[in-house]
């Protein structure tokens, strides 16, 4: 039960490093960033802006970014890389903050069903973060 959790958790993880164009797109009916309740939103925790200018950048580059998945029998390790050091380094700067709120339980985009899911199994995800010259090993 708990492997199928943890991977799952992964897989939801995953998807979020990978899913660029999802994550930075603006909410239903158009409302965008910030919905209008100061900085970061009701909920989104500090860093919000942060968090969607970084999803807006590697949507933009998304073709400079290759990924790599691998499924593992108690989760999935995944690499993202780029030839270019700045959308390196931009990879590096996400992985790190989406570490953190996952760590700490900062939620963002609560309304999105791929980060309510994220969330609600915070506490059952464990990363393990590794620099690689080129971006970032997630396992």
């Amino acid at each position: 039960m708990k492997t199928t959790l943890l991977r799952t958790g992964m897989l939801i993880l995953l998807v979020c490093l990978a899913a660029g164009s999802v994550l930075a797109q603006h909410g239903p009916a158009g409302r965008g960033h910030g919905h209008g309740r100061g900085k970061g939103g009701a909920g989104q925790g500090q860093g919000h802006d942060r968090d969607h200018m970084d999803f807006r950048y590697l949507l933009e580059n998304h073709q400079k970014i290759k990924r790599e998945v691998r499924v593992l029998p108690n989760g999935v390790q995944t690499l993202a890389e780029s030839d270019d050091p700045q959308v390196a380094a931009k990879i590096r700067e996400h992985v790190y903050w989406m570490k953190e709120r996952i760590e700490k339980r900062q939620p963002i985009r609560m309304r999105d069903p791929l980060f309510a899911e994220l969330f609600k199994h915070a506490g059952q995800i464990k990363m393990v973060t590794e620099d690689t010259p080129k971006g970032v090993r997630v396992l």
